[in-house]
Parts: structure tokens; sequence; C-alpha cells
């Protein structure tokens, strides 16, 4: 499972008629792939609620999503799962099957609720547009397979 991970002042996610938003917190870009379990929910959940990727004073990076009592938006991009390395066409053949993304992809989100934070989500499998002011910049790749 990857997961890109935006510290945003705001951010706002539509699909069709559906558009909800957030206001500061992380914006969370989940793709799923073949052979995910629970473990990988487990470690992106975790990660996404205890970095610490926000400032508090002058002590840099000193506070997690939850301590500075942030929101989540969650959104689907199996894209992320896509191996590039040959010709100019991605290939996705690593992507779980939308099937079993669906219910990890959910899990992802329901454990990131259980800390008490504000989450809301993207619609799965849908053509979304996704806007956000990044703060910092800060963004920061995880993989639950491999560390940075």
């Amino acid at each position: 499972m990857r997961a890109v991970i935006q510290r945003v002042s705001s951010a706002r996610v539509t699909a069709g008629d559906h558009s909800t938003a957030i206001g500061k917190g992380l914006l969370v870009l989940v793709g799923v792939e073949r052979g995910d379990d629970r473990e990988d929910v487990q470690y992106i959940a975790r990660k996404v609620r205890e970095l610490r990727v926000f400032d508090e004073a002058d002590r840099g990076f000193s506070q997690s999503v939850v301590e500075i009592s942030g929101e989540v938006m969650v959104v689907s991009q199996f894209t992320l799962a896509a191996d590039c390395r040959k010709g100019r066409r991605p290939s996705f053949d690593d992507a779980a099957p939308p099937d079993a993304a669906e219910p990890l992809y959910e899990e992802v989100v329901s454990e990131i609720e259980r800390a008490g934070v504000r989450v809301v989500t993207g619609r799965f499998r849908a053509m979304m547009q996704v806007s956000l002011v990044n703060d910092g910049p800060v963004t920061l790749l995880l993989d639950s397979k491999k560390q940075f």
C-alpha cells in the first residue's frame, strides 16, 4: 500500500455532484496494491495519525494531526501502484482489483477515524477533482512494503 501525504491549509474533493472539504490537516492519497492486507492498513493509518508534521511555535515538526485537532481527507488513487519503468505507458498490474481494494481503503479511513479525527473522503472508483493549498509545502511518500 502506498500513500502520499500532504500537509494542507485546506483541501476539497469533488466527484460529480458530491463535494467535501477540510481545513487544516492532511490530504492522503491511498493506492492499494495486490497482496495488501490488514497489516498494510494498520501501518498507513498509524503513520497518518502519528506523523509529526505540524509546527508548534519554533519547535519544527513536533505535532501530529491528532494533536492539532486537524482534519484528514482520504482519496483513493490506484495510480500510485503504477510501474513506469518500461515504455511510455504506465502498467497497473500491481494495483489491487477494485473488489479487493475498496474494503482496505475503507478500513484505512475507519482506522484514522478511531483516533477521533474528522475524516472525509472522495468516491471510490470515481473521476474526482482535488484541490488543495499545500502548507509548507510538505509532501511525504509512504510505502507499507519499503522504507524510503
